[in-house]
């Protein structure tokens, strides 16, 4: 009785929201498992076991974990409490540094291009689970689709054998006519493909020549590019309320399934061998001294955990203020680590057994990316009793990982559409999530033409690649050595309470000094090394070169943009300009009034000092 309740926080019974204007997470294991769910995705089972086998084996967990601790852990920590001190997206949160807004444009603009292919490759998991409900798998033997090419085993064209106490050379059908026996090691095989490439290529993408023959739409990947945007709009329809209870379900089931699988694999003959080319009877320690080796180890776990594309400041911005970020980032980076490396073991033992079956060596079986996806390990399981079971669980989890990070892709979107324009949101939060989804859907299209593979291979290589690299350097330069280090660490400590010296001391170390250098290294390495587009065989033409060119830049372009427009509406010359712009805005800080405290206690509300904010030609304030 008598007791009134501020519009900012809601503290009545039943009510979760410390923050009602945006919203917070209903308990912390809706967030942890959508965090989960966003760094665990494709690349940790179709990349990560290739990259360990290619690199040394075992000794590829050395760089691997460096390379978490120095540069992924600091990188994921900063972020996660970046958006929980501010409750703000990643474009929203710079008014923590307003010269550098445009690196959140920047994050945004490649997020929306990977949902736009991401999307199409959970697109194709769902045509192959739905192509899973068969008593024969149709990739299982060459059908009525095939060619001559087509065979489940490696055609012998000619070979050395005795005849008449003297080696001959001669066709295989003379051999065999003769009842000869090839000499090992002299055996030259025809050009061919197995089942599974020709059905990947032939019949699920109906693939043309190039980026040139753009063809039709393929109507039951559209179909299915559709479901999959209807039910990632249906589990966003309430935003981070409906989805936080999804993720129990997406999150979680594929660790059911890799174990699953796992048992299968290890039972099987020849999964010994496929794990021993995994991690290695012995593992390679002299791998160590290539530089190649720690350059794959510090990508990897960049992109694994999903750092710079915006989407753990959007997920961390709905947290409670006093949320321990710290704890939160150690257990969502050590889950997504130790996800890697238990996939692998689920991927190679089954590998192995294939190998095993065709007598081929482990080597020629192992691929990454879509190869492995949708060619090697669909192989791998049409050859296993119940094949259509295993086929099942293994597109079912590709789905579910691919999902959950797609959910969060879209958050991050829907999270900076709330923070510039949050009454519509408040009101109209599902039509716009569902204008969001179907605009997407619609420009995902191209990507199921029968020219469709080349445009993800192309977005993939251009956006996915050092544009992401760039962004997170500008990150920790401008939050590190403009905002200030040490002031930061002091925001940290307004949330998980005051720490000593020596616990920010690593942090300190990677922050100002090892993070940054890493980050450099990598991004001058992936520039120096970058090669136009190619898949498999087939070269892009030079216009299909530009266009990715285009892409990107037209995703970092908004950094010298939003610079220069904050410059010119600053007041001085131009040094006093741009050192205006480079000092937190007038509304920088915790999100409500009441953890504000001493230290901004001088706050600009934004929502009763709208003449504070600086609005820029792309829409983005602040």
């Amino acid at each position: 009785k008598g007791v009134t309740f501020s519009k900012e926080t809601d503290v009545r019974p039943g009510n979760n929201n410390e923050n009602s204007e945006r919203g917070n997470w209903s308990n912390k294991w809706d967030y942890l498992l959508s965090m989960v769910g966003y760094a665990v995705g494709l690349g940790n089972v179709w990349r990560f076991p290739y990259l360990t086998y290619q690199n040394g084996g075992g000794a590829f967990l050395i760089p691997y974990t460096l390379m978490l601790a120095l540069a992924g852990l600091p990188l994921f920590f900063m972020e996660c409490s970046l958006g929980q001190f501010a409750s703000l997206g990643p474009v929203s949160v710079w008014r923590i540094l307003p010269l550098f807004q445009g690196v959140g444009i920047t994050m945004v603009l490649i997020s929306t291009f990977v949902a736009i292919y991401y999307n199409v490759i959970v697109a194709y998991a769902l045509y192959y689970l739905f192509a899973s409900f068969q008593k024969v798998l149709p990739w299982s033997d060459c059908f009525t689709w095939a060619d001559e090419f087509c065979s489940k085993t490696q055609l012998v064209s000619d070979c050395n054998a005795t005849l008449n106490g003297e080696i001959i050379h001669a066709n295989y059908s003379f051999i065999t006519s003769n009842n000869l026996t090839c000499i090992n090691g002299t055996m030259n095989y025809k050009p061919g493909q197995f089942p599974t490439e020709q059905y990947w290529n032939k019949v699920a993408l109906q693939r043309s020549s190039g980026l040139d023959e753009t063809g039709h739409i393929v109507w039951y990947l559209a179909l299915c590019l559709l479901l999959s945007w209807v039910i990632v709009g249906a589990a966003l329809f309430k935003g981070i309320k409906s989805s936080g209870k999804v993720v129990y379900f997406t999150a979680l089931f594929p660790y059911v399934i890799l174990l699953i699988l796992l048992v299968r694999g290890a039972t099987l003959e020849g999964a010994q061998n496929g794990i021993e080319y995994y991690i290695g009877r012995q593992s390679n320690i002299t791998k160590l001294m290539e530089a190649q080796v720690w350059k794959d180890a510090a990508t990897q776990i960049f992109y694994s955990l999903s750092v710079a594309w915006g989407g753990l400041v959007a997920l961390s911005s709905y947290n409670k203020f006093h949320n321990n970020c710290y704890s939160d980032a150690i257990f969502v980076c050590v889950v997504n680590c130790v996800t890697s490396v238990f996939a692998g073991f689920a991927i190679f033992s089954i590998l192995g057994h294939m190998a095993f079956v065709s007598k081929r060596p482990v080597s020629e079986v192992v691929d990454s990316g879509f190869d492995l996806a949708f060619v090697a390990y669909p192989e791998a399981l049409s050859r296993l009793p119940v094949s259509p079971l295993w086929s099942f669980l293994f597109f079912f989890m590709l789905l579910l990982l691919g999902l959950d990070s797609q959910f969060a892709t879209i958050e991050t979107l829907t999270t900076t559409i709330q923070d510039i324009y949050p009454k519509v949101m408040k009101k109209l939060r599902i039509p716009v999530t569902l204008g969001v989804c179907i605009l997407l859907f619609l420009l995902g299209l191209v990507c199921v033409t029968q020219a469709g593979i080349y445009w993800v291979n192309l977005i993939d290589h251009f956006c996915a690649g050092w544009g992401i690299l760039f962004a997170a350097v500008l990150e920790i330069i401008g939050i590190i050595y403009i905002y200030g280090g040490n002031r930061f660490l002091e925001d940290i400590e307004m949330m998980i309470g005051k720490k000593s010296y020596i616990f920010w001391l690593w942090w300190r170390m990677c922050w100002f000094f090892v993070t940054p250098v890493l980050l450099m290294a990598i991004l001058v390495w992936s520039l120096v090394t970058f090669s136009p587009p190619s898949y498999g065989s087939v070269l892009y033409p030079d216009w299909g070169t530009a266009v990715g060119w285009c892409m990107i830049i037209f995703c970092i372009i908004w950094i010298p943009i939003v610079a220069i427009i904050k410059i010119a509406k600053a007041e001085g010359n131009l040094c006093q300009r741009i050192v205006s712009c480079c000092r937190p805005a007038a509304n920088w800080g915790p999100y409500l009034e009441c953890h504000r405290g001493e230290r901004y206690s001088h706050i600009v509300d934004p929502k009763k000092e709208k003449e504070h904010e600086i609005p820029t030609v792309s829409g983005f304030v602040y």
